[in-house]
């Protein structure tokens, strides 16, 4: 025993007491939130309860108790009767202690399920000091990150394993101490300090020292500013009711959550480890249970309604088994939505990405075959490549896989070839396949011959718990309604499209000009070979397909115009069946329909049963307008003043609405849309947050100047510059 063991008991108590010390900021900042949502969340079953008749537990006691006494006194509701003393209930006549008793448990049983389900809605329109409280406590640990949450769940797992160790090597700590420790515990004390250098070089191997440090810091931060910080919940909203649920307590809807999957497959999914080291974003609980559910079912498709994140539960998946040592992956889209994963799997993952599209496609593949990482290509591409051995792939995902129900087709052939050579294949589709069997049989057959072959239009007519009991091996399903009850009611998803060479030659002659507002909707010029339009297109399907009203805002006319164009051509005829079940179609509404003609549009638009389309200019829908039976929004392109986006939003997501709002913004990379999204998006964030709590600037956005003129001439510039191409 020297000094050697010192230095080891003596380092390794400091780790020890760093991790405790990470674990106890970690547990303030926690019960901060948690104080903070306290009186938020009392309120909200307050009013819940304030809403119940006390007939209601006439429910709980199975009709034991008799309330028409108690109706009769005064007490009408279930939270009338929790609020009074007991000797009010008493002086009920006809009312006793025995029957006062079972009332008030009755009652408090009530008010805890109430607890259990209530959702917490945070009113960003409407900030209050309370809703700013907890706004503000969240911010602290979605600022510290996914990084922070590792880095607390590492310390714990050392502190649990460094903590007994350091107790059993104490007497090797002090000479005299060991002079005077019998045989048998110095030789304890002994392979303890070993296991502890063991342990500690295993902690700063993997840098645990230093994420320590980083999340302790980034925990002990001070708040930020009210404004930075709502503006900043609009801009993650998702990551701070993840958060918020975690923190409630509220146990989720675990059989809607799991898409209703028999108990055997839940069970098994459930135990299936998610490694998040090479992911930069928190998973929401259904989320990283669809995660699972690819990784320890392998082949499966991912069917969750459009808004519930099926690619960031894709990223998950790739993290992982890159965590686990698998190098190459491939994703296989549309092209519209090619650009949206490349950027998501950049901003949300550490993996390399390769896109596989364009002249430049072959010499891509072989620089990914070589180096590993994602490669993204589109359903035309992936024919030129030539599909891979067994193992040599980890996981191929299929995006918007109803693109290959068609088995004879041969992008639907080059899909089953590179599905069938890789050990693990995730398709996935928003597009419900419950009425749908022989669609989603030649699906699973990619996937699963087995279930496949087992699979009669008879089991989609048995309605859809049948079917989903019969292809729950291979596919999960979860609906907004089931999974988001506790989510803000607005989503935004900017839709990245790469311009066609038609986009792309009508977008040069534009900037040729010097026609700034030509720039802006040349993608929607030529609409036969429009990206933007054929991406505008698969979103209104997709919702159609899903029930959902869709609004399509555009500042331009002639916008309106091609897209009602294109969308007529889609939409049935009176009582024929449709390949584009979207619904009737409204509007165009613009400027010049007057005022109570536009009322009429929304209401009949509003009145329809089940999916419809209005089209809308939008400083014309954006005022005045209630749209909210719309539950899906698209903006054409992106507008220049901050108000206008806003406003027009406000139109659909407002009070009313009952299901989540999801927006999508159409975007074309490298050009005006790009420039003006850089250029504004500091302005438009700080403008926003403090011009939606005025009602002076929601009133009239024309008040607010954001130098249009001097914006247009910049980018008009900056665009001839980088395209070479002078005006004239």
């Amino acid at each position: 025993m020297g000094r050697s063991e010192q230095n080891v008991i003596a380092h390794a108590s400091r780790l020890h007491q760093a991790a405790q010390a990470l674990i106890g900021d970690h547990t303030v900042a926690v019960e901060a939130a948690r104080a903070a949502l306290t009186p938020i969340q009392d309120a909200a079953v307050a009013r819940e309860l304030a809403a119940i008749p006390v007939a209601r537990l006439q429910d709980v006691t199975e009709g034991r108790i008799r309330l028409g006494s108690v109706e009769k006194g005064g007490f009408t509701t279930v939270a009338s009767v929790l609020e009074a003393p007991p000797y009010r209930l008493r002086q009920i006549p006809g009312v006793g202690e025995h029957t006062v008793n079972h009332i008030l448990a009755a009652a408090r049983q009530l008010a805890s399920a109430t607890r259990e389900t209530v959702a917490v809605h945070i009113d960003v329109d409407h900030p209050e000091p309370a809703t700013t409280a907890l706004v503000t406590a969240l911010h602290v640990l979605v600022e510290a990150g996914p990084e922070a949450r590792r880095a607390v769940d590492r310390a714990t797992a050392l502190a649990e394993r460094l903590g007994p160790l350091l107790t059993e090597a104490k007497p090797a700590g002090s000479r005299l101490r060991m002079l005077l420790t019998g045989k048998e515990k110095k030789a304890r004390a002994l392979a303890a300090v070993e296991a502890v250098q063991a342990l500690v070089a295993e902690a700063e191997q993997a840098e645990l020292p230093g994420l320590m440090a980083q999340a302790s810091v980034d925990l002990l931060r001070g708040p930020s500013e009210e404004v930075a910080v709502w503006v900043d919940f609009e801009l993650r909203s998702a990551e701070y009711y993840s958060l918020l649920t975690e923190i409630s307590g509220q146990p989720p809807d675990t059989a809607a959550a799991e898409g209703y999957l028999p108990e055997g497959i839940a069970e098994r999914v459930r135990t299936q480890r998610l490694d998040d080291t090479h992911r930069r974003v928190s998973l929401r609980g259904y989320q990283a249970f669809g995660a699972r559910f690819v990784l320890a079912q392998r082949r499966v498709i991912l069917g969750d309604e459009m808004g519930l994140g099926k690619t960031i539960q894709a990223i998950a998946v790739l993290a992982h088994l890159a965590a686990e040592g698998q190098s190459h992956f491939l994703v296989v889209c549309p092209a519209s939505v090619l650009v949206n994963w490349t950027r998501e799997i950049e901003a949300r993952s550490a993996l390399r990405v390769f896109v596989l599209h364009g002249p430049d496609r072959q010499e891509a593949f072989a620089d990914w075959k070589g180096r590993g990482g994602v490669a993204v290509t589109t359903f035309n591409a992936l024919r030129d490549f030539p599909a891979p051995g067994g193992g040599e792939v980890g996981l191929v995902v299929v995006d918007e896989a109803h693109f290959v129900k068609n088995p004879q087709t041969l992008r639907a052939r080059a899909v089953a070839t590179w599905a069938e050579r890789c050990e693990r294949s995730l398709f996935m589709t928003g597009t419900p396949m419950e009425n749908r069997v022989g669609e989603f049989r030649s699906l699973v057959q990619m996937l699963d011959g087995g279930i496949a072959e087992s699979l009669t239009d008879r089991d989609g007519w048995a309605g859809s718990v049948a079917f989903r009991k019969a292809v729950a091996p291979v596919y999960l399903r979860r609906n907004q309604n089931d999974v988001l009850t506790e989510l803000p009611s607005l989503q935004h998803t900017d839709e990245w499209e790469q311009l066609s060479p038609s986009d792309e030659e009508e977008y040069r002659e534009a900037v040729r000009a010097g026609n700034f507002m030509a720039m802006r909707r040349a993608a929607y010029m030529r609409p036969e070979k429009s990206a933007k339009l054929d991406r505008l297109r698969e979103i209104v399907e997709e919702a159609g397909e899903n029930g959902q009203k869709v609004v399509v805002f555009s500042y331009f006319k002639d916008v309106l115009g091609i897209v009602k164009e294109a969308l007529a051509a889609d939409a049935p005829l009176s009582g024929a069946p449709s390949s584009r079940p979207f619904g009737p179609l409204f509007g165009p509404l613009t400027g010049s329909v007057p005022a109570a003609r536009r009322q009429v549009l929304v209401d009949d638009f509003a009145a329809v049963q089940g999916p419809a389309v209005l089209l809308a200019q939008i400083e014309a829908g954006g005022i005045g307008l209630n749209l909210q039976a719309a539950s899906v929004v698209v903006l054409c392109e992106p507008q220049i003043k901050p108000t206008i986006e806003h406003q027009a939003v406000s139109r659909a997501h407002r009070m009313g609405q009952v299901r989540p709002v999801h927006v999508h913004r159409l975007l074309a990379p490298g050009g005006v849309d790009e420039r003006m999204i850089r250029i504004l998006a500091k302005k438009t964030q700080l403008f926003d947050a403090y011009a939606r709590r005025s009602a002076v600037a929601e009133a009239t956005p024309d008040a607010v100047d954001v130098s249009n003129t001097d914006l247009a001439r910049r980018i008009v510039e900056e665009e001839q510059a980088r395209l070479g191409l002078g005006n004239g």
